[in-house]
C-alpha cells in the first residue's frame, strides 16, 4: 500500500543536468513513458546494480557502457523491461542507444539504457526511437516532475526528493527520483533510482 503525501517537492535544479520526457505509446497512448537525461561532458557516473544472476539486456548494456566512463545520456523507458529477451533484447537495447547517439551527436557508449515494465516481451524499438526527438526537445533543468512520472511502472504515485546541504563549508544540491513499489529488496531487485548532486562531479545511478 502506497504511503506518503503523493506530491513531488520543488526540486533543486542541477546546473547542466537536463531531463526531457515524451509519450512514446510503449504500453498505452498518451502516457509519459520515455525519459532522456543529459549530463555535462565532464560528468562522472557510478552505478549500483542488482546482484541477481538473471539481468535484463539494458542492465548488461549499461554495465558495459559504464566502463567507458564517457556517459552523456541516460535513456529510460517504462512499459517494457526488455528482460528475458535474450540476444534479441541486447540488439534492441543497442538500437535504441544508437538512435539517441545519432540524434544527440554523441558516441554509442555515451548512452546508458534503462527499461522497466513488462517482462518477456519484445522491446518496441520503433516506438521508442520515434519518441526520442520529442524527449530531446523537452530537455530542461526543470524537467524533474515529468521525468518522475515517466519512469513509473506499477507505482501509484511519482517519487522524488531534493536537498541542499553544507559539506565542509560548500553548499551542495542533491535531487533524485525513483520508481518501484516495494521493489528494492533483495539487492536492488527491480528498483530504479537516479541521484544527481551538484556540482556535477559524481552523478549516481541505481538500477535493476
Amino acid at each position: 500500500m502506497a504511503v506518503g503525501p503523493g506530491t513531488l517537492p520543488d526540486f533543486e535544479t542541477i546546473a547542466g543536468f537536463r531531463l526531457g520526457t515524451s509519450c512514446a505509446g510503449i504500453k498505452k497512448p498518451g502516457r509519459k513513458d520515455l525519459v532522456v537525461m543529459e549530463l555535462t561532458p565532464d560528468s562522472s557516473v557510478a552505478g549500483v546494480f542488482t546482484q541477481n544472476a538473471f539481468c535484463a539486456a539494458p542492465v548488461l548494456l549499461s554495465k558495459k557502457h559504464l566502463q567507458q566512463q564517457a556517459c552523456r545520456y541516460l535513456l529510460v523507458n517504462t512499459g517494457n523491461a526488455n528482460a528475458g529477451t535474450g540476444a534479441e533484447g541486447m540488439a534492441d537495447a543497442t538500437r535504441c542507444c544508437e538512435r539517441l547517439a545519432q540524434l544527440s551527436g554523441s558516441a554509442l557508449e555515451a548512452v546508458l539504457p534503462f527499461s522497466t515494465g513488462v517482462i518477456g516481451e519484445k522491446l518496441p524499438v520503433d516506438r521508442i526511437t520515434a519518441g526520442l526527438p520529442a524527449a530531446l526537445a523537452a530537455l530542461s533543468e526543470q524537467g524533474w516532475d515529468d521525468a518522475a512520472q515517466g519512469i513509473m511502472t506499477t507505482d501509484t504515485r511519482p517519487k522524488g526528493a531534493t536537498r541542499c546541504i553544507d559539506i565542509d563549508g560548500q553548499s551542495v544540491r542533491i535531487s533524485g527520483i525513483s520508481k518501484g513499489a516495494g521493489m528494492i529488496k533483495p539487492n536492488m531487485a527491480t528498483m530504479l533510482g537516479l541521484i544527481i548532486p551538484a556540482p556535477l562531479e559524481i552523478p549516481l545511478i541505481r538500477t535493476d
